[in-house]
């Protein structure tokens, strides 16, 4: 129970990665705020019926309103607001294809939500970190963004801002004690995934093939560095990039 009464947002947190980093810290005593654009208040139901504190809100990380909205719900609900997990992205819903086929609006659109979204979300809850005396921002990114993976510049650049982002905001904040960090995922047979069989079949038989654990990767495999990053174990590290794929990419 090393997050005991903490507050912790998890955007993104109504399935796939999210719902279970949502489940995760619960299990480790964390009361649980579910952002998402849509089901967060069935996720939050959820974990209520498992014995979990948690409420949803619905909200749109690309809207600037809706994440000042996140944050004061959490402090209406709860009167604190220790954990951010900026896990919301657009990635199983996108067409692979060669940059130069790539429109602006299909840039603008991920851009929105994979950059644009977790900068609002950290600016969200700054206010509250501060005036506490601190807190935990995680940053959820990829291992695309080391890889160069092709067919997907689009997304590989917005999971590569995010790791300078994080390098960025821990150099600002660390002065008002947040610590920011980042989890880098591999490809991962989330729920949004298993939407698109092709996407899954493809993308989990070459990913198999490159990583030292030749197994698929599941939403479970990324919640214990979430929970490190939001724990009492993290408290000297900030600005980090920790890379969860099995052994594909030694980062």
């Amino acid at each position: 129970m090393q997050l005991s009464n903490k507050v912790a947002v998890v955007t993104g947190g109504a399935m796939g990665i999210g719902y279970a980093i949502c489940e995760h810290l619960a299990e480790e005593g964390a009361r649980i705020v579910v952002a998402d654009r849509a089901n967060a208040g069935q996720a939050a139901e959820k974990l209520k019926s498992r014995g979990f504190d948690a409420i949803g809100v619905d909200a749109d990380v690309s809207s600037e309103s809706d994440t000042e909205n996140v944050a004061a719900a959490a402090l209406d609900a709860y009167g604190a607001l220790d954990v951010l997990v900026n896990n919301a992205a657009i990635f199983s819903t996108i067409q692979q294809k060669p940059f130069e086929q790539l429109s602006v609006q299909d840039w603008r659109s991920i851009l929105d939500v994979n950059v644009i979204g977790q900068f609002l979300c950290c600016r969200a809850v700054l206010p509250a970190f501060r005036k506490q005396g601190g807190g935990r921002i995680i940053n959820i990114s990829s291992g695309v963004a080391f890889k160069g993976n092709p067919n997907m510049l689009h997304y590989v650049a917005t999971k590569g801002a995010v790791v300078s982002m994080t390098r960025a905001m821990a150099t600002e904040l660390g002065e008002d004690n947040v610590l920011i960090n980042s989890v880098a995922p591999g490809f991962t047979l989330s729920e949004g995934v298993l939407k698109n069989p092709e996407l899954a079949e493809r993308s989990s038989q070459f990913s198999i093939k490159g990583r030292a654990l030749r197994r698929d990767m599941l939403p479970n495999d990324v919640v214990g560095a979430v929970a490190f990053f939001a724990g009492p174990g993290s408290a000297f590290i900030t600005g980090q990039t920790l890379v969860v794929d099995g052994g594909a990419y030694f980062h």
